[in-house]
Protein backbone atom coordinates (compact mmCIF):
# COMPACT_ATOMS: atom_id res chain seq x y z
CA UNK A 1 0.00 0.00 0.00
CA UNK A 2 1.35 3.40 -0.89
CA UNK A 3 0.67 6.73 0.73
CA UNK A 4 -0.20 9.57 -1.62
CA UNK A 5 -0.80 13.20 -0.76
CA UNK A 6 -3.17 14.95 -3.20
CA UNK A 7 -1.55 17.87 -5.00
CA UNK A 8 -4.35 20.26 -4.12
CA UNK A 9 -4.11 19.67 -0.35
CA UNK A 10 -1.81 21.66 1.92
CA UNK A 11 1.53 20.18 2.93
CA UNK A 12 0.35 19.60 6.49
CA UNK A 13 -2.45 17.27 5.41
CA UNK A 14 -2.27 13.69 6.50
CA UNK A 15 -1.37 11.13 3.84
CA UNK A 16 -4.20 9.18 2.26
CA UNK A 17 -3.83 5.41 1.95
CA UNK A 18 -4.55 4.15 -1.54
CA UNK A 19 -4.19 0.66 -2.94
CA UNK A 20 -1.46 0.32 -5.55
CA UNK A 21 -2.60 0.36 -9.16
CA UNK A 22 -1.62 -2.88 -10.91
CA UNK A 23 0.04 -1.05 -13.82
CA UNK A 24 1.75 1.76 -11.92
CA UNK A 25 4.79 1.81 -9.74
CA UNK A 26 5.07 3.80 -6.54
CA UNK A 27 6.82 7.17 -6.85
CA UNK A 28 9.59 8.11 -4.46
CA UNK A 29 12.15 10.84 -4.11
CA UNK A 30 15.73 9.98 -5.08
CA UNK A 31 19.02 11.46 -4.02
CA UNK A 32 20.74 13.77 -6.55
CA UNK A 33 23.49 11.23 -7.22
CA UNK A 34 21.16 8.20 -7.41
CA UNK A 35 20.12 6.98 -10.82
CA UNK A 36 16.58 5.68 -10.64
CA UNK A 37 15.93 2.30 -12.29
CA UNK A 38 13.55 3.82 -14.80
CA UNK A 39 14.18 1.25 -17.49
CA UNK A 40 12.91 -1.52 -15.21
CA UNK A 41 9.61 0.27 -14.70
CA UNK A 42 8.83 0.98 -18.33
CA UNK A 43 7.06 -0.96 -21.01
CA UNK A 44 9.52 -2.98 -23.09
CA UNK A 45 8.99 -0.79 -26.17
CA UNK A 46 9.00 2.55 -24.29
CA UNK A 47 11.49 5.34 -24.83
CA UNK A 48 12.38 7.86 -22.14
CA UNK A 49 13.91 11.26 -22.69
CA UNK A 50 14.92 14.07 -20.30
CA UNK A 51 12.19 16.69 -20.11
CA UNK A 52 13.11 20.23 -21.16
CA UNK A 53 13.90 22.29 -18.02
CA UNK A 54 11.36 25.01 -18.86
CA UNK A 55 8.49 22.44 -18.65
CA UNK A 56 9.26 21.44 -15.06
CA UNK A 57 7.91 23.30 -12.05
CA UNK A 58 10.37 24.97 -9.71
CA UNK A 59 9.97 25.34 -5.97
CA UNK A 60 11.54 28.35 -4.25
CA UNK A 61 14.56 27.39 -2.18
CA UNK A 62 14.67 23.86 -3.66
CA UNK A 63 17.07 22.42 -6.23
CA UNK A 64 15.73 22.20 -9.78
CA UNK A 65 13.59 19.19 -10.57
CA UNK A 66 14.53 16.58 -13.09
CA UNK A 67 11.83 15.00 -15.20
CA UNK A 68 11.53 12.60 -18.06
CA UNK A 69 9.18 12.22 -20.99
CA UNK A 70 8.15 8.63 -21.47
CA UNK A 71 6.96 7.58 -24.90
CA UNK A 72 5.01 4.35 -24.73
CA UNK A 73 3.73 2.62 -27.86
CA UNK A 74 -0.02 2.25 -28.02
CA UNK A 75 -1.12 -1.12 -26.76
CA UNK A 76 -2.72 -3.17 -29.44
CA UNK A 77 -5.28 -5.60 -28.16
CA UNK A 78 -4.17 -9.18 -28.57
CA UNK A 79 -5.98 -11.05 -31.27
CA UNK A 80 -8.79 -12.85 -29.51
CA UNK A 81 -9.73 -16.29 -30.68
CA UNK A 82 -13.07 -16.27 -32.44
CA UNK A 83 -15.87 -16.68 -29.95
CA UNK A 84 -17.68 -19.97 -30.07
CA UNK A 85 -21.28 -19.42 -31.05
CA UNK A 86 -23.68 -19.95 -28.20
CA UNK A 87 -25.71 -23.09 -28.44
CA UNK A 88 -29.35 -22.39 -29.23
CA UNK A 89 -31.55 -22.47 -26.13
CA UNK A 90 -34.97 -23.91 -25.85
CA UNK A 91 -36.65 -27.24 -26.25
CA UNK A 92 -38.04 -29.45 -29.02
CA UNK A 93 -40.75 -26.90 -29.76
CA UNK A 94 -39.05 -23.49 -29.53
CA UNK A 95 -35.39 -22.79 -30.33
CA UNK A 96 -33.83 -19.44 -29.44
CA UNK A 97 -30.54 -18.38 -31.05
CA UNK A 98 -29.28 -15.36 -29.09
CA UNK A 99 -26.32 -14.69 -31.42
CA UNK A 100 -28.49 -14.51 -34.53
CA UNK A 101 -31.48 -13.16 -32.57
CA UNK A 102 -33.81 -15.65 -34.20
CA UNK A 103 -36.55 -17.84 -32.81
CA UNK A 104 -37.79 -21.05 -34.42
CA UNK A 105 -41.01 -23.00 -33.76
CA UNK A 106 -40.91 -26.57 -35.08
CA UNK A 107 -38.41 -25.52 -37.77
CA UNK A 108 -40.35 -22.39 -38.79
CA UNK A 109 -38.59 -19.07 -38.16
CA UNK A 110 -40.64 -16.43 -36.39
CA UNK A 111 -40.65 -12.78 -37.45
CA UNK A 112 -40.39 -11.04 -34.06
CA UNK A 113 -39.83 -7.48 -32.92
CA UNK A 114 -37.03 -6.74 -30.47
CA UNK A 115 -39.27 -6.88 -27.39
CA UNK A 116 -41.20 -9.92 -28.61
CA UNK A 117 -37.91 -11.77 -29.07
CA UNK A 118 -36.65 -10.73 -25.62
CA UNK A 119 -39.94 -11.74 -23.99
CA UNK A 120 -40.03 -15.14 -25.70
CA UNK A 121 -36.35 -15.79 -24.98
CA UNK A 122 -36.88 -14.97 -21.30
CA UNK A 123 -39.94 -17.20 -20.99
CA UNK A 124 -38.26 -20.10 -22.82
CA UNK A 125 -35.14 -19.75 -20.65
CA UNK A 126 -37.31 -20.27 -17.54
CA UNK A 127 -39.93 -22.89 -18.42
CA UNK A 128 -42.74 -23.60 -15.94
CA UNK A 129 -41.80 -20.54 -13.88
CA UNK A 130 -44.58 -18.02 -13.31
CA UNK A 131 -43.52 -14.43 -14.02
CA UNK A 132 -45.56 -11.49 -12.82
CA UNK A 133 -46.19 -8.66 -15.24
CA UNK A 134 -43.97 -6.38 -13.16
CA UNK A 135 -41.13 -8.93 -13.24
CA UNK A 136 -41.40 -9.20 -17.00
CA UNK A 137 -41.46 -5.43 -17.46
CA UNK A 138 -38.40 -5.03 -15.25
CA UNK A 139 -36.48 -7.92 -16.83
CA UNK A 140 -37.42 -7.56 -20.49
CA UNK A 141 -38.15 -3.87 -20.84
CA UNK A 142 -35.47 -2.86 -18.36
CA UNK A 143 -37.33 -0.26 -16.35
CA UNK A 144 -39.86 -0.08 -13.56
CA UNK A 145 -43.52 -0.50 -14.38
CA UNK A 146 -45.21 2.71 -15.42
CA UNK A 147 -48.70 2.45 -16.87
CA UNK A 148 -51.72 0.20 -16.73
CA UNK A 149 -50.08 -3.23 -17.00
CA UNK A 150 -51.46 -3.95 -20.43
CA UNK A 151 -48.09 -3.70 -22.19
CA UNK A 152 -47.09 -7.25 -21.30
CA UNK A 153 -50.57 -8.54 -22.18
CA UNK A 154 -50.37 -6.97 -25.64
CA UNK A 155 -46.92 -8.43 -26.33
CA UNK A 156 -47.97 -11.88 -25.13
CA UNK A 157 -51.02 -11.73 -27.42
CA UNK A 158 -48.76 -10.87 -30.37
CA UNK A 159 -46.38 -13.71 -29.46
CA UNK A 160 -49.24 -16.19 -29.28
CA UNK A 161 -50.47 -15.07 -32.69
CA UNK A 162 -46.99 -15.54 -34.17
CA UNK A 163 -46.55 -18.96 -32.52
CA UNK A 164 -49.63 -20.16 -34.37
CA UNK A 165 -52.86 -21.82 -33.31
CA UNK A 166 -51.26 -25.18 -32.48
CA UNK A 167 -48.53 -23.67 -30.24
CA UNK A 168 -50.18 -20.60 -28.75
CA UNK A 169 -51.08 -22.52 -25.59
CA UNK A 170 -47.39 -22.87 -24.64
CA UNK A 171 -47.60 -19.39 -23.09
CA UNK A 172 -50.04 -19.92 -20.24
CA UNK A 173 -51.86 -17.16 -18.43
CA UNK A 174 -51.82 -17.48 -14.66
CA UNK A 175 -54.85 -15.43 -13.69
CA UNK A 176 -54.22 -12.32 -11.62
CA UNK A 177 -50.48 -13.10 -11.55
CA UNK A 178 -48.76 -13.25 -14.95
CA UNK A 179 -47.49 -15.75 -17.49
CA UNK A 180 -45.41 -18.89 -17.81
CA UNK A 181 -43.99 -20.94 -20.66
CA UNK A 182 -45.02 -24.61 -20.67
CA UNK A 183 -43.39 -26.56 -23.50
CA UNK A 184 -45.48 -29.30 -25.08
CA UNK A 185 -43.79 -32.34 -26.55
Amino acid sequence: MSYVRPLSSPASATPVATPPHPHRQRLRAVAPDEVPPVAELLHSGATWLPAPPHTLPSLPGQPPMVGYLVLVPADRPAAEPPAQPAAPRGDELVRIDGDQRTAWVRGRQLDLTYLEFELLAHLVAHPHRVHTRDQLVTTVWGYGHVGDGRTVDVHVARLRRKLGTEHRKTIVTVRRVGYKYVPTA
